[in-house]
This record gives structure tokens, C-alpha cells and sequence, in this order.
């Protein structure tokens, strides 16, 4: 919950400016407030730089005052959607079978779901950490036919590692990555599993993005705060 509107335009508008000239094979997604969606859609022209909305509702339609629907997303310009962010679940009690719903109303409305998965510090302190992301992945990805999962971005943002200023550690980055990549091998098929694009979300800055991006398993970013300042979120993108 960033940027009024103009201030919104003015960000949009230096991103697309700074990444004239890329022809990196990095496709980057902007993930702006609703009020944002369908004025960015007529901005963006890059064909590196792709729209996404932040939530949408589990329900299609209906008597729902504030919620936005998926097909609405879609209608007004959006590509992608994240589902179930750390913050959904931990202020808006979203559940692993809400974030299923709002996967399957992604997929059939067209918008590709990011869906965030990922353990607390108690968590992981109690070496959990595994066992949640598991059943977060179990219960809300894997409800899915091979080929609607094939639709899905998994990230996995450690929530003990957004806003800190803590950052996993590359090892610890990869070794969740591998995990999930194997959860979807042993689901699937192992050809499902090297395809899916899996994010690493907690904490990804300019100065660090390299050295988890290099990492085998890691995909690329769900950049959070870096993302407000154009010069970092350019240097991430061409660190991908």
C-alpha cells in the first residue's frame, strides 16, 4: 500500500524508461495497487515489463463490497496476480484452501498466480519449516491437474526475512528451493518440476540479488521495498 496515483505514474514511468535498451532474457512484473492496474496498462509498451495485481477475491462475482474479482484483474490489464503474500495470510487469516480457491479463479479468468508460501521465525526456529511449506504447497497448489499447475509461479518468501532487513542466506534460499522443486517432481513429473518457475521472496535487494539469483534453484525475485526505488529495481532485474 505504496504511492498514490500520480506517484504511482511517475515510478511506472522511470522503470520503463530505465529498461529501454534491455535485452536481457530477465521479464520483469509490476504488482501495483488496484487504482493503479488499468492506467499502468496503457504506460507500460516494454515488452519486458508485465502487469500483475497484488490480491484478488476466492469469490467470481456476487455481493462482496471491496473485493476485486480475478476476471476483473483481467479486464483491466493484468497478466499475473500474487496469492496468498505472507501479509494476506497473517492480517486477512487467508487459509491454504482460500489461496487453492483464488489459484483456480486466476487460472480460469487468464492471469498467471504467484503464490507465496513460506514459515515464520517460531517456525523455523521449531525446525517446522519444511512440514509448512509442504502443506501450504500441498493444499494450495496441488489441488491442480498437471496441466493448470503448469500455470502457477511458486516464491517462497521467508516471512521471518521480509521488512527485517534480515535476508536468507543463499544456502538456506536454495535449500527451500530445491525442496519445493522436488515436492512438485514427486506430484508431477520431474520435466513439471524444472519448468516451474519458483521466486525467492524475503528481503531481495540490489546488493544481494546476484548471489541468490546464481543459486540453481532460485528463478528470480518478489521484490518488496526495493522495488519503490528505480535504480535497485533495475540493478535486480539485470542481476536475473
Amino acid at each position: 500500500m505504496n504511492k498514490n496515483f500520480e506517484e504511482g505514474i511517475e515510478l511506472v514511468s522511470a522503470i520503463q524508461e530505465k529498461l529501454k535498451g534491455y535485452n536481457g532474457d530477465c521479464k520483469a512484473v509490476v504488482v501495483p495497487p488496484f487504482i493503479h492496474i488499468s492506467k499502468f496498462r496503457d504506460i507500460i509498451k516494454n515488452d519486458n515489463l508485465f502487469l500483475g495485481g497484488q490480491n484478488c477475491s476466492d469469490k467470481s462475482s456476487g455481493a462482496f463490497t471491496g473485493e476485486i474479482s480475478a476476471s476483473m484483474l483481467r479486464s483491466a490489464g493484468a497478466d499475473f496476480v500474487i496469492v496468498g503474500h505472507s501479509e494476506r495470510r497473517k492480517y486477512y487469516g487467508e487459509t491454504n484452501q482460500i489461496c487453492a480457491q483464488k489459484n483456480r479463479l486466476a487460472i480460469e479468468s487468464m492471469l498467471i498466480p504467484i503464490y507465496c508460501v513460506g514459515e515464520s521465525i517460531e517456525e523455523r526456529q521449531n525446525n517446522v519449516h519444511f512440514k509448512v511449506i509442504e502443506q501450504q504447497i500441498n493444499e494450495g497448489s496441488f489441488t491442480f491437474e498437471p496441466d493448470d499447475f503448469k500455470k502457477l509461479i511458486i516464491a517462497y518468501e521467508p516471512v521471518w526475512a521480509i521488512g527485517t532487513g534480515l535476508t536468507a542466506t543463499k544456502e538456506q534460499a536454495q535449500e527451500i528451493h530445491a525442496f519445493i522443486r522436488g515436492l512438485i517432481s514427486n506430484k508431477y513429473s520431474e520435466e513439471i518440476a524444472q519448468n516451474t518457475t519458483i521466486l525467492y521472496g524475503g528481503s531481495c535487494n540490489a546488493s544481494n540479488a546476484e548471489s541468490l539469483f546464481n543459486q540453481p534453484d532460485v528463478d528470480g525475485g518478489l521484490i518488496g521495498g526495493a522495488s519503490l526505488i528505480v535504480d535497485d529495481f533495475i540493478a535486480i532485474v539485470k542481476a536475473n
